[in-house]
């Protein structure tokens, strides 16, 4: 992956998103979104004993031993605010817990699920765009908009057509975000629930679509498009 000319900055928060080479589909079938979560759930920790294709051939109890111990150390390399997985492309936002820790999750996602997603179909090379983009959030303002940019990204796009579709996404963040507790989350959702009084205000927030509009120029330089 090509060295990044500005390096990313410990305890900043970065959206950070790519997109398939030439736009090609990058999660087609439910088994590769469903990979491409294992994936992401797994790299985030900054110490993982074993490649993940190892590690998912481990019985179910040795991979509950190990899991349980990367929880239990927190030994991460990224704290993940949101995330959101669509055909070709996927966001992030993530807050970097040490040095580099955002360039190697990513790394690790994107050469891991590549490898993956190759063998499966016979293939070979790049999946992804060399490069990721990362761009900073300095502000809450800024940090709650993008979420929401990236949460309602698959009712946005029409990838799914009703909102209740989009509450019952299986590749996003948004049902962490909203659920009572969940042991097993993949997010940080206190990093953004925080800004909020409660998860009824921000799921009023994110589903406020007028409002979204009207202030989508907010984050207009750190969104995809």
């Amino acid at each position: 992956m090509p060295r990044r000319k500005h390096p990313l900055v410990n305890d900043h928060i970065y959206h950070v998103y790519n997109r398939g080479i030439n736009r090609i589909s990058t999660f087609i079938t439910e088994n590769e979104y469903s990979r491409a979560l294992q994936t992401i759930n797994y790299y985030r920790f900054e110490n993982t004993p074993l490649k993940l294709s190892a590690f998912l051939n481990l019985t179910p109890e040795e991979q509950s031993g190990w899991a349980q111990k990367l929880k239990a150390d927190n030994d991460l390399l990224v704290d993940i605010a949101s995330y959101c997985l669509m055909f070709n492309h996927f966001h992030f936002i993530l807050k970097q817990r040490v040095d580099g820790g955002i360039s190697k999750f990513v790394g690790n996602f994107q050469n891991s699920y590549t490898r993956f997603f190759n063998t499966k179909r016979d293939k070979q090379g790049g999946l992804f765009n060399p490069r990721f983009k990362a761009v900073q959030i300095e502000t809450d303002e800024q940090l709650v908009h993008c979420v929401r940019y990236v949460l309602i990204n698959p009712y946005t796009s029409g990838v799914v057509k009703e909102i209740g579709e989009l509450l019952s996404y299986p590749y996003s963040s948004l049902q962490e975000s909203l659920a009572d507790k969940n042991a097993d989350s993949i997010s940080d959702t206190k990093l953004t629930l925080s800004l909020f009084r409660n998860k009824y205000e921000f799921k009023k927030f994110l589903l406020d679509q007028v409002d979204y509009q009207r202030d989508l120029h907010k984050i207009k330089h750190i969104t995809f498009e």
